[in-house]
C-alpha cells in the first residue's frame, strides 16, 4: 500500500531524532528489556506456528515423493541395476529458521542494551529477511526431479524483490489517488504485474517448461518482495513512533509471520501457471494465464481491502483476522493444488 504523503521524510531527520530516543531507552532499559523480551517471546510462539504449518506441508508432500528406481533385468545373464535417485535433504529450511530467529533476538538484545544505531541496518534485515527465506528453503528442498539451481532461484529472489519494489513505488502514486476497497484492488493488480517481472527476467534465457519450476521462482520472488516491503514498514514504524524498538520488532513479527501467506503464495500461483502454459520456450499469455493474474490480484486486493468491508459487520480485529483467514485459505489451497498437479505432471513426463 502506497505511504502516507503527509508523512515527514525520513531524509530530513536531524541524527540527534534517532539517537536521542535510544539513549533514553538505554536508561530506562529495565522496562524496555521486559517489553522486548515480551515481543521477542510472541516471536518465538510465532515462528513456532509458521513450523508447525510447514511441517504439516512437509507431510502431505512426502506422500507425492517420487517412488524409487526398481531392479531391471534386461535379456541375456547381465543384469542392469539403475541407481536409486538421493534422497535430498528437507530439513536445511528449519536450521535456516532456528539460526535465524536466535541470531535475531541476539541482534535486538544487544540493539537494546548498546543503543548502538550502527545495528539498525543489521537487526532490520534480519528480521524481515528470515521468514522469507526460510519459506523460498522449503519450498526448494521439495522441488522432486526439478534440475533447477540454488544461485538460479536466489537470482530471483533478488529481482523479484527490488525490480518489484521499485516497478510499484512508481506505479502506485500514478493510479492510487485515495485508500479504499478499490484502490486496494489497483493496488493488487499493480504489484502482481511488479512481482513476476523478477521471474520473467531470470527465465527469458533459461529452460522454462515446468510448473514446478515456476512455483519456486514465483515463491523466491514473491518472497523477496515481502522481505524488501516489511523492511520499508518497519523502518516507517521505527522513525514515527521516536525510535521505539519494542514496536520495530512487533511489526516485523506481524509481517514476517504472515509473509508466507501472502506475496510469496499469491507470485508463485502465477508463476506456476505462466510456465506450465509455456510451448517451444516462449512464455504465452493465453487465458489460463490471464485468468491467474486476475486471481492471484483479487487475493491481494481482498487482503488490503475486505477487513474495511467487514469493520460494520465485526468487532475490532475479528474484521482483520477473519479476511486473512479466508484469503489466506484460498491462496495455500490454490497453491497445494498448482503443486500437486505439477509433480503429477512431472513425474509423468519426467526430465527431457
Amino acid at each position: 500500500m502506497p505511504n502516507d504523503s503527509g508523512r515527514a521524510s525520513p531524509v530530513t531527520a536531524r541524527p540527534s531524532e534517532l539517537t536521542d530516543p535510544l539513549v533514553s531507552e538505554r536508561d530506562a532499559r529495565g522496562g524496555s528489556g521486559r517489553a522486548v523480551l515480551a515481543v521477542i517471546a510472541a516471536l518465538v510462539l510465532g515462528l513456532v506456528a509458521v513450523r508447525v504449518g510447514f511441517a504439516a506441508l512437509a507431510r502431505a508432500s512426502a506422500s507425492l515423493a517420487v517412488p524409487p528406481v526398481a531392479r531391471r533385468e534386461l535379456p541375456g545373464p547381465r543384469i542392469l541395476e539403475l541407481p536409486h535417485p538421493r534422497p535430498r535433504s528437507t530439513g536445511a529450511w528449519w536450521q535456516v529458521l532456528l539460526i535465524g530467529l536466535l541470531l535475531y533476538a541476539l541482534g535486538v538484545g544487544v540493539l537494546v542494551l548498546t543503543g548502538n544505531p550502527n545495528l539498525f541496518p543489521t537487526v532490520f534485515l534480519l528480521g524481515n529477511f528470515l521468514v522469507p527465506v526460510s519459506y523460498v528453503a522449503f519450498l526448494y528442498e521439495r522441488r522432486h526431479l526439478s534440475r533447477l539451481s540454488l544461485p538460479t532461484t536466489a537470482l530471483t529472489f533478488l529481482y523479484g524483490g527490488f525490480l518489484g519494489v521499485f516497478a510499484a513505488a512508481v506505479l502506485e502514486p500514478v493510479f492510487i489517488r485515495q485508500l479504499d476497497f478499490g484502490s486496494a484492488l489497483v493496488v493488487g493488480l499493480i504489484e502482481e504485474f511488479a512481482k513476476i517481472l523478477g521471474v520473467l527476467l531470470v527465465a527469458r534465457r533459461r529452460r522454462h517448461s515446468q510448473g514446478l519450476d515456476g512455483l519456486i521462482l514465483g515463491a523466491a520472488a514473491g518472497m523477496g518482495f515481502a522481505a524488501l516491503e516489511s523492511t520499508g514498514y518497519a523502518f516507517t514504524t521505527f522513525l514515527s513512533s521516536g525510535g521505539s524498538i519494542s514496536l520495530f520488532v512487533g511489526v516485523t513479527l506481524l509481517r514476517g509471520v504472515l509473509s508466507p501467506l501472502g506475496h510469496g503464495t499469491w507470485t508463485a500461483i502465477l508463476a506456476g501457471v505462466l510456465f506450465r502454459e509455456t510451448r517451444g520456450r516462449r512464455f504465452r499469455l493465453d487465458g489460463a494465464v490471464i485468468g491467474a493474474y486476475l486471481t492471484v490480484s483479487l487475493l491481494h486486493g481482498l487482503w488490503d481491502g475486505l477487513p474495511g468491508l467487514l469493520d460494520s459487520f465485526l468487532v475490532p480485529g475479528a474484521d482483520v483476522l477473519a479476511a486473512l483467514a479466508v484469503v489466506s485459505a484460498t491462496g495455500l489451497g490454490l497453491l497445494w493444488w498448482r503443486w500437486r498437479e505439477a509433480i503429477r505432471l512431472q513425474m509423468a513426463v519426467g526430465q527431457d
